[in-house]
Order: structure tokens, then sequence, then C-alpha cells
């Protein structure tokens, strides 16, 4: 198990498959912010909300200098479809490894009707131009979020 990130740490570097045959990693964004934020599972209720939110305001965190990207351990083709289902405009990162969601302490034991298992706690990271962490959101509740990330990146 990582140790938990802080606030001030390097953001730990991951190479990811993504949705559209891509790929993606903290290296290819130097000199911008990133925003990387983790969820548990493509096109559940919670998750489509912040996705949809995020891909609302991409044109407003490019504004900023932040490139978005989510990360959830499905599949990059589990991710083409959730994108073209919602019509989503930022980039989906898939760790079915959890080499990301490992490294960023997220894959947690959850509790849900008094049934124990491991999933991603939804968790968001800003990352400033120079790989740091800059702001930490953990346990995230989605309604507000995107807008509350836009603004800590707008102060970077």
């Amino acid at each position: 198990m990582a140790k938990e990130l802080n606030v001030g740490d390097a953001a730990p570097d991951f190479d990811l498959a993504t949705d559209g045959k891509g790929r993606a990693s903290l290296a290819d964004f130097r000199g911008k912010a990133v925003v990387l934020y983790f969820y548990p599972k493509d096109d559940t209720s919670g998750c489509t909300a912040e996705a949809i939110a995020f891909s609302g305001l991409k044109g407003k965190f490019g504004a900023a200098g932040a490139a978005v990207i989510g990360v959830s351990p499905d599949s990059a083709a589990s991710h083409d479809k959730f994108k073209t289902k919602h019509d989503l405009s930022l980039a989906l990162a898939a760790d079915p490894e959890r080499s990301a969601i490992e490294a960023y302490g997220v894959w947690k034991e959850k509790s849900m009707y008094g049934r124990k298992y491991f999933g991603v706690e939804r968790s968001t990271f800003l990352i400033d131009r120079e790989g740091r962490i800059a702001k930490i959101w953990r346990k995230v509740k989605v309604p507000g979020h995107a807008e509350e990330v836009l603004a800590a990146a707008k102060a970077l």
C-alpha cells in the first residue's frame, strides 16, 4: 500500500491507456496544471454526473491552463462507450492494474449495506505545473465539485 500523498508531494507519474486508443502520462503535461480525478466505475450515477460536470467545464479548465483526466479501473473500451453515451469531452484513463490508483492511495476498503469490499475512493488531485500536488479532495461529493476544482485551478 502506498503512503498517503499530501499537498506539496511530487505527484506520482503514470502512463495509462485512454479512450480513443490514446495514452496519458503525467510527463505529457509538464508545464500545465493537471486535474486527476479518480472515480469508481463508468456509467454509474455519481460517476456519470461527475464526468458530465468536468466535461462541461473543459473549456474553462483549458483557459485556466489545466488538463482534466478521469481515471477508473475500467477498460479503455468501456471508457469509449461511456464517452460516446454521455458526449464527454475529457480524457478518461484506464487503470485495470490499479497502478495509478494505488500510487495515489485511492484504493480503499469501503462498506455498503454492511458488506466490506475494496474499491476506488472518489478523489481528485490538482497537480501544479511543476508536477507537485497543489490540492487534494478525498471522499468527493459530486454536486459542485467540478466548480470547486476549477476555482482552485484558476488560483494556481
